[in-house]
């Protein structure tokens, strides 16, 4: 398996596994089928595993733990704090207090049945907490042993800086694809010039990029996608229409339009690493061959006019889950 830095400090599998799927947002789960796909993907030498305390409420990271409990220093571990929900599943705000901050990670330590986590991520920026006093207790927590690298979600580069001058931050996770091309504007050049590893979560477009959706009722009743802006009303068939360009060049290339999409990602910068999600052992399968696809300028170009930064119709969250993005 190809590896691929993060930071200049680590390296890890140029392609990881987001867990969250596994246990919330997208239908039903079953924690035995997931688990054999984490054992398959680690057998195919993905080691970089991304989870959250948000998760399920705590459920996505008692899976991993489960599934890596013999296996522990065959994977990177990725976990994350700061987003609060009540016992219902309902979001409350974004907890970035030091002392939070502290209890945050005693509880996902626990949960994931570890003595360390790898790389501890605030989850979103909390406004209400400065970026230095919530990293300063992160990095508490490099010097009890307990986290062993810091990072940080949906980020500022602004807010980056400020991160950085507290402690070292290895890696920014954001959501990065064809249809969310937001990172060019300022971010990944940031983390370029911090030495700040770009971790690319939903690099399909939570599936749409696929091209597996026909149309809304594709999806689970339960499946949180149906109420995400992207995947409602006219702005499901304009985003459809976006994707037959990634269908068109996927079969001028014989690959699926999944591979095409995670090539595209990959080719962007080196220092990137997507972690798409799945509990689909072939979907895993073909999702690593993205590795071997290799684009010309002009395909790249081709590719980039199709889909053009802000093509993509309707927001990437809902109005509340946008105002914790941090921009």
């Amino acid at each position: 398996m190809e590896k691929r830095e993060l930071g200049r400090k680590v390296k890890v599998s140029a392609i990881g596994l987001g867990c969250m799927g596994m246990s919330e947002f997208y239908g039903a789960t079953d924690d035995t089928v997931s688990i054999r796909t984490i054992h398959r993907a680690m057998d195919l030498g993905i080691d970089f595993l991304d989870t959250a305390d948000i998760y399920g409420l705590g459920r996505n990271e008692e899976l991993v733990g489960r599934a890596i409990a013999e296996r522990r220093d065959k994977v990177f571990l990725a976990t994350k704090f700061g987003n609060v929900r009540n016992s219902k599943g309902e979001f409350l705000r974004v907890n970035g207090r030091p002392e939070y901050v502290l209890q945050s990670c005693d509880a996902s330590l626990k949960r994931l049945g570890v003595e360390t986590i790898d790389l501890y991520y605030q989850h979103r920026v909390d406004p209400e907490t400065p970026i230095e006093e919530t990293v300063g207790a992160m990095g508490e927590l490099v010097q009890a042993g307990k986290v062993r690298y810091l990072g940080l979600s949906e980020a500022a580069p602004d807010t980056i800086r400020r991160a950085c001058a507290v402690h070292p931050i290895l890696a920014l996770q954001t959501e990065y694809s064809l249809w969310s091309r937001g990172p060019e504007i300022g971010i990944l050049n940031t983390c370029k010039e911090l030495d700040v590893g770009f971790v690319a979560y939903s690099p399909l477009g939570r599936g749409f990029l696929t091209g597996r959706f026909k149309n809304n009722e594709d999806l689970a009743p339960d499946d949180w996608r149906r109420r995400h802006p992207r995947f409602m009303g006219d702005n499901f068939q304009r985003n459809l229409n976006l994707v037959e360009a990634v269908r068109y060049m996927a079969k001028e290339k014989d690959c699926t339009p999944a591979q095409l999409a995670l090539a595209w990602v990959l080719a962007q910068r080196e220092n990137i690493v997507p972690i798409p999600g799945t509990v689909n052992i072939k979907h895993l399968e073909e999702n690593l061959e993205a590795c071997r696809i290799h684009f010309t300028p002009t395909e790249l170009r081709r590719l980039e006019e199709a889909f053009p930064l802000g093509a993509a119709s309707g927001d990437r969250y809902n109005a509340q889950a946008m105002q914790a993005v941090n921009i």
